[in-house]
This record gives structure tokens, C-alpha cells and sequence, in this order.
């Protein structure tokens, strides 16, 4: 018999507007019985998001090794640790346990799992590359952040005008500086760095996005941070078909592209396919929202200019 209070799987999802389709047949269902499970033992989404990092940090350590087998257990544990970054979202979405501490930690995790693969990889190829790997891992890490960190931003931004703020996690730099201020360094120190942290990864996010932080502006002092109708219904169509882009530049393509390349004992073709497939994906993306929001700037403009003049 089934449990009429048990959570949908629906539920548990952000938006399907901004899931891709390989976590939506693979990655989320593992999740939500991960959350099912995680709920009834009483573990909260940030244990859950600890677990992850753990598991994905294990999985980079076996990428140093030239061994198929181990690889494959390396494999397997990120695909694992991935599951659980699926779950703990999920289950703060089933049981309302949702945090700033815990979207910060979310955010995190991949930069655990990635910092301990790219390690692995350089101390791998140290002998036959010497500092030419350390270079190539060194840019590619910085790419891989801001790829990162931009395919999160203009997700957000597409749930923040569908759902509402309640729908989204974006963030902005003020509001984060004040929530700095307002923790000690002697009482919360751990929370504190992570804060800063934070801010620094939203101030990023808004230094690439100039024209999106003039749209942003512009509806919150014009139209008191809620968006005419009009502008939520076209916003979403013309940031929709961008979501593709998005979500390629998230954490299944790059993994598919790392597994491959060290099976074939060449895990250097990783580094060059983020500094050129994914960093053009990274500027068209970054190009079409630009232009995308340009486009709403004159528009709201215009209609604020003709409410005024009623």
C-alpha cells in the first residue's frame, strides 16, 4: 500500500525547466530514493551534502592511479557522490530544510570533488609533464569555477522569474555583505569563512553579468524587485532554450569526457576539452544573456515610461 504522505517525486524537483534530461532519468529518481531513505533515519541534507564530499574526494584519489580497475571504482564513487549532491537538495526541498549554510555547502561540493581529481591527475602525469601539467590544470581549474559558477547564476536567474524567490537561490553581494557582518569570527568561524567565500563567489557571478545587473536594477527599483507578468512570461521564453547550454556546462558532460580519458590512460584530453569545447560554451552562454537582457532593459524602460505617463 502506498504511503499517502510520502513526498512526490515531482515534489522534490526544482523546475523542469532547468533539469537535464540525464539527471531527470537517472541522477534525480537514485536521489529521491537516497532522500526517501536519508528522511526516515533522520539525516539532514547537510550530512548528506558532507557524505558527497567525502565520497567525491575518495573518487579523485583513484583517478591517480593508471590501473582500469581502480579507475572504475573511482568512476563509481563520483557517479555515488553525485547521487547524494542529487539527494541532499532534495531532501531539503521534501522536508523544508533548507539553508544558506547548506546552498553554500551545495555550491562547494563539486570544487572538493574537482580539486581532488585535478591533484590526482597533475601528480599522475608529474613524470612525463613536469610543470606543463601543473600549468594546464591551474587554468582549467580557474575556467572550470567560472563555467561553474555561471551555468548556476543563469539557472537561478531562470527559476527566480518562474517561481518566484522562494523558487530560487539567487543571491546578491549587498544582501550577503550584511548577513557577513552580522556573524563572529570568534563565535562561528566556520560559518564566517564560508560566508566570505560566498560573497566572493556571487560578487564573481555579477562582475560577468554587467547587463543583468542593470535588468536586475531596474525591476527592483521600478517595480519594487516583482516583475510585470509581461516580463516574467518573455523573460522565460527567451532564457528557456538557453537552459540546454546551461546544463551542459554543469557536472554530467565534463564527467562523461573525464571518464573516457582516463580509461583511455590520456586524462590530459579532460584538461584540453574544458579549455576549448566548454570555455565556447562558456562565452556563447555568457553572450546570449547579455544580449537577452539588453533587450529587457529597453523594454522595461519603455513600459515604465508609459505607466508614468497614464
Amino acid at each position: 500500500m502506498s504511503n499517502p504522505n510520502k513526498p512526490s517525486f515531482e515534489s522534490t524537483l526544482k523546475s523542469l525547466d532547468t533539469e537535464e534530461w540525464f539527471d531527470l532519468y537517472f541522477y534525480r529518481p537514485i536521489g529521491y530514493q537516497w532522500a526517501l531513505l536519508f528522511q526516515q533515519l533522520k539525516i539532514t541534507p547537510n550530512q548528506v551534502t558532507f557524505m558527497a564530499i567525502i565520497i567525491g574526494i575518495a573518487a579523485g584519489i583513484c583517478f591517480y592511479f593508471a590501473n582500469v580497475w581502480v579507475n572504475l571504482l573511482g568512476i563509481f564513487l563520483l557517479v555515488w557522490a553525485n547521487s547524494y549532491d542529487s539527494a541532499d537538495g532534495q531532501l531539503a526541498r521534501m522536508t523544508n530544510q533548507k539553508s544558506n549554510l547548506g546552498r553554500i555547502l551545495d555550491g562547494a561540493c563539486g570544487d572538493f570533488w574537482f580539486g581532488s581529481i585535478y591533484i590526482a591527475i597533475v601528480v599522475r602525469l608529474w613524470p612525463e609533464w613536469n610543470f606543463w601539467i601543473l600549468i594546464l590544470a591551474l587554468l582549467t581549474g580557474y575556467f572550470h569555477t567560472k563555467q561553474a559558477a555561471m551555468s548556476d547564476y543563469y539557472r537561478n536567474l531562470h527559476l527566480l522569474f518562474l517561481n518566484g524567490k522562494k523558487g530560487s537561490e539567487i543571491d546578491n553581494t549587498k544582501v550577503l555583505l550584511q548577513k557577513q557582518a552580522s556573524i563572529s569570527w570568534r563565535k562561528q568561524p566556520v560559518i564566517k569563512f564560508f560566508e566570505i567565500m560566498y560573497f566572493f563567489y556571487t560578487q564573481g557571478q555579477e562582475l560577468w553579468t554587467p547587463k543583468m545587473q542593470k535588468m536586475l536594477s531596474l525591476i527592483n527599483t521600478k517595480y519594487q524587485n516583482i516583475p510585470p507578468d509581461w516580463f516574467r512570461k518573455a523573460f522565460r521564453e527567451k532564457s528557456l532554450p538557453l537552459m540546454k547550454y546551461t546544463n551542459l556546462l554543469s557536472f554530467n558532460l565534463r564527467s562523461f569526457v573525464l571518464f573516457i580519458s582516463v580509461l583511455c590512460t590520456y586524462p590530459w584530453i579532460y584538461f584540453v576539452f574544458e579549455m576549448t569545447i566548454m570555455n565556447l560554451l562558456l562565452i556563447y552562454m555568457l553572450k546570449r544573456h547579455e544580449s537577452i537582457c539588453a533587450q529587457f532593459i529597453v523594454k522595461l524602460e519603455a513600459d515604465q515610461y508609459n505607466y508614468d505617463k497614464r
